[in-house]
C-alpha cells in the first residue's frame, strides 16, 4: 500500500517562505518521480513542479518558476517543496503525487496513481 504524507503547511505574510515534505511508503521510491499540486477554493487542481526518479531534472509551472525550488532525498524516501516569496494567489492546499510508471519525469502531463491528503498553505496579504 502507497502512503504519501504531506506536512510543513500552515499561515505566512506574503513574501515569506515555508517548506513542505512528502513522506512516502510503500513503493521504491527511488524510482519514481514525483509531482506537487495545488488547489484554490472555488478552483481546478493545478501542476505546480515535478521532479524526476533520479532528481537532477526539475520542471514548475510558469506561476511558482523562480519562487519554488522542489528536491528529493531518495534515503528519506522524502520530497521537498521549498516556497519563497509567497503571494496572496499561492494559498491552497498542497498535494504531492507519485508518478504511475517507472523512471519518469514528473511533468504536468504524467500520469499520476497516488496522492497524498494535502496540507493548507494560507498567505496573508
Amino acid at each position: 500500500q502507497v502512503q504519501l504524507v504531506e506536512s510543513g503547511g500552515g499561515l505566512v505574510q506574503a513574501g515569506g517562505s515555508l517548506r513542505l515534505a512528502c513522506a512516502a511508503s510503500g513503493r521504491t521510491f527511488s524510482n519514481y518521480a514525483m509531482g506537487w499540486f495545488r488547489q484554490a477554493p472555488g478552483k481546478e487542481r493545478e501542476f505546480v513542479g515535478g521532479i524526476s526518479w533520479t532528481g537532477p531534472s526539475t520542471n514548475y509551472a510558469n506561476s511558482v518558476k523562480g519562487r519554488f525550488t522542489i528536491s528529493r532525498d531518495n534515503a528519506k524516501n522524502t520530497v521537498y517543496l521549498q516556497m519563497n516569496s509567497l503571494k496572496p494567489e499561492d494559498t491552497a492546499v498542497y498535494y504531492c503525487a507519485t508518478e504511475k510508471a517507472m523512471y519518469g519525469l514528473g511533468l504536468p502531463r504524467s500520469a499520476y496513481d497516488y496522492w497524498g491528503q494535502g496540507t493548507q498553505v494560507t498567505v496573508s496579504s
